[in-house]
């Protein structure tokens, strides 16, 4: 420890000599507030599908107080099961639409009425999906499309059919899409229908580089005789074109259904609408009649890869995922402390589901006595391949269900995955390519914005493993631009907005230990109040093990690394900054706190800022200014101006200054470290055997000055500093 203790000397030297000499200016703008919010509502934390154990363990003492002790407040449940495109069984109790074989199989709803406590909750895989792999987190299901097996089939989700949604199967147009791998030569298509099957169709190829990645980058065109109006069902094998053509990427559209009965029989309407399929086969076909194949058929993720416009959720209990890991159970998320007894957001499911069994979550809810702020509808549909007309069709669906239960819930969504720009879709009839914008459209056509009472998405704003110390400049913009595109789409300003989960990268790794995460934390929290934001939610709030990251480096989502029985040892980077955030920028159980714009002239030459600011009137009178210095090596010294149109202000008097960067925590990646021997005192280098360890590790440095109007406030490199006191006019 001596040698770790001279670093740190020599360290906090470096700081103090690199504190820049030239004075320079953070003005806050006191002329109007950008933004008003109520801690306990606004800055919160999510919890996911975890590890059964991790389950167990992260909710006990001492760990749960630790967890608590960053300062988060409301929480968010995340509903992880849409993203492995399974239906969720939110009570493992409940009933199933058709119990004729005795266990029972179709659909599932679970029971209203409680019962023993809901400690864990599970997935259940659909065996009539028809995507190989999706955007979520699903890597391990395998289409049916092209899975070998005639027995198997997709089926298009019934809700998005006339006899759901009171509109023509039109427009809904259902479809699956083939991707060859690389350019095939084409000219025949042999479809294996199940029931229902399409009547209308056609056959179409990309013209483009990816339609599944790149929407507006191509069209898709028709097969010159890939169009089918009368379709027979069965086997129906078509010659496309005259000659073999060069295609990567093929769609089926489909846009009228037979009505026909599936197996399960007419006793259930959902059995007889929307559209089936079997096994689908492409390739060429020669002059004496014979089809040769040119697709992979296995179930597994080698298939030729296949995706779908919508699953049936149609289901039964062999379909039943691993257990290794789970949903948390509500009566245990409630109850175990980890909402601090505040109404807590929840999700129901929505495109593997049915709106019965969001309802009777809803009603069980409701019946123990929880409190739900929210209701968030779905999970990442755009990573479902979504359209968002059919997303719109379901959410009315099954808002009309969600209010006959309670009038007075609060339902929103979409839950977008984390994107810095407007989320594509291919064009509709009038060459209208946004989603949102859709999405929005299909409401106010029907009636029935009112519905929509908020709106949320997600934030993961960088590529992972691809995370230079630079592209920190770019959070307070990428968060304000994607609020500005939701509205430019037609998301009214008034609506609020959540961001549901959100943090450095959809892939942990090193970085999310480092002190750049910390760094990034305190700005993108700051930006999003700034940009007038309802709700932030950080993800990933319990303890969690180190997981594979960017070149196998170790990461975690948590904010704190954790031993093999989920103990925590080591508080990081993140848990502090939270803690600056939750408990000394804002009065953590205060009422209404008002935000304000801040610009520093702290710039590196290229333009950009290297310390922002975000500054907060809280209940108490108190003025306070996060500032985070996002020079790396650089401390600053800046003098605060609080500018408005009758007067300027400043700190005076008694003023609290917090603050943690660099000086106060460095990440080590396991590779070698000192350690004092431990009877001899004598230092020798052994092999970590750790996942990597900060050292320093905190705490957050407090100090208090008396200030003035010229009063300095050192900024140290790499750090967030909170700023708190009463602010004085100068005129």
């Amino acid at each position: 420890m001596k040698r770790a203790t001279a670093y740190l000397a020599v360290l906090l030297g470096c700081f103090s000599f690199a504190i820049t000499a030239v004075a320079q200016v953070v003005e806050i703008d006191i002329s109007r507030p950008t933004n008003r919010f109520v801690p306990k509502e606004t800055l919160g934390a999510g919890v996911d599908r975890i590890g059964v154990e991790a389950i167990d363990k992260d909710l006990l003492q001492p760990t749960l107080e630790k967890t608590l002790a960053s300062g988060w407040q409301p929480v968010t449940y995340r509903q992880n099961t849409e993203l492995a495109i399974e239906a969720w069984h939110w009570n493992p109790q409940g009933t199933w639409s058709d119990g004729s074989d005795g266990s029972g199989k179709g659909y599932f709803t679970g029971s209203s009425t409680p019962k023993e406590m809901l400690r864990y909750s599970y997935g259940y895989a659909l065996p009539r999906r028809g995507t190989t792999r999706n955007d979520g987190t699903d890597n391990v299901g395998f289409s049916r499309l092209t899975d070998g097996d005639l027995n198997s089939f997709w089926k298009s989700n019934p809700y998005l059919t006339q006899r759901f949604t009171g509109e023509s199967d039109a427009l809904h147009p259902q479809w699956v899409v083939m991707d060859l791998a690389q350019v095939q030569q084409v000219d025949s298509i042999r479809i294996a229908w199940g029931e229902p099957y399409a009547r209308h169709y056609v056959v179409q190829y990309w013209t483009g580089d990816d339609p599944i990645k790149a929407v507006t980058r191509g069209v898709w065109q028709t097969f010159p005789q890939g169009t089918v109006m009368d379709g027979k069902g069965k086997t129906e094998t078509i010659r496309l074109s005259g000659g073999p053509m060069a295609v990567r990427f093929l769609r089926i559209w489909m846009t009228e259904s037979s009505n026909t009965c599936d197996s399960d029989g007419s006793g259930d309407p959902r059995n007889c609408v929307g559209y089936s399929i079997r096994e689908l086969y492409l390739g060429t076909s020669t002059e004496d009649g014979a089809f040769h194949d040119i697709l992979r058929h296995t179930p597994d993720q080698e298939q030729t890869t296949t995706y779908c416009s919508s699953v049936d959720p149609w289901h039964q209990p062999s379909d039943l995922g691993s257990t290794k890991q789970a949903q948390m159970g509500f009566d245990l998320f409630f109850t175990s402390g980890v909402t601090r007894g505040l109404p807590a957001m929840v999700p129901i499911a929505m495109l593997y589901d049915t709106p019965e069994n969001a309802a009777a979550e809803i009603a069980y809810l409701e019946k123990r006595g929880y409190s739900i702020s929210y209701v968030e509808m779905g999970e990442e549909a755009d990573g479902q391949y979504t359209l968002p007309e059919d997303y719109a069709a379901l959410y009315l669906q099954w808002a009309m269900a969600l209010h006959r239960v309670d009038p007075a819930l609060k339902l929103g969504g979409p839950s977008f995955q984390g994107v810095n720009k407007d989320i594509e879709v291919w064009p509709d009839a009038n060459g209208k390519v946004s989603w949102t914008g859709r999405f929005v459209d299909y409401l106010k056509q029907h009636g029935r914005m009112n519905e929509l009472a908020f709106f949320s998405f997600e934030h993961y704003p960088f590529d992972p493993c691809r995370t230079p110390w630079g592209v920190l400049y770019d959070e307070p913009e990428l968060v304000s631009h994607i609020m500005q595109v939701w509205h430019e789409d037609g998301i009214p300003s008034d609506m609020p907005m959540f961001i549901t989960e959100g943090n450095l990268s959809s892939g942990a790794s090193e970085t999310y230990q480092d002190i750049f995460s910390g760094v990034w934390l305190a700005d993108y929290i700051g930006s999003f109040l700034n940009s007038g934001g309802k709700g932030v939610y950080f993800f990933h709030y319990l303890p969690l093990q180190m997981e594979p990251g960017c070149n196998s480096s170790p990461g975690t989502f948590g904010m704190f690394t954790v031993g093999a029985n989920y103990q925590i040892q080591q508080p990081l980077a993140q848990f502090f900054v939270a803690q600056l955030i939750n408990l000394e920028w804002v009065q953590p159980a205060g009422g209404e706190h008002q935000v304000f714009a801040a610009k520093s002239d702290v710039q590196d030459g290229a333009g950009h800022e290297l310390v922002t600011a975000y500054a907060v009137r809280r209940p108490d009178g108190t003025w306070a200014v996060m500032a985070v210095n996002r020079d790396q090596q650089n401390a600053h010294r800046v003098r605060l101006s609080f500018d408005g149109p009758d007067k300027d202000g400043s700190f005076a008097g008694p003023v609290e200054i917090s603050s943690f960067g660099s000086a106060q925590y460095q990440w080590h990646p396991a590779q070698t470290r000192f350690m004092a021997h431990a009877e001899s005192g004598a230092e020798h280098t052994i092999v970590a055997t750790s996942k990597g360890w900060a050292d320093p590790d905190g705490p957050i440095v407090h100090t208090e000055l008396k200030a003035a109007k010229d009063t300095m406030y050192e900024l140290p490199a790499a750090s967030v500093t909170v700023i708190r006191g009463t602010v004085a006019s100068l005129r």
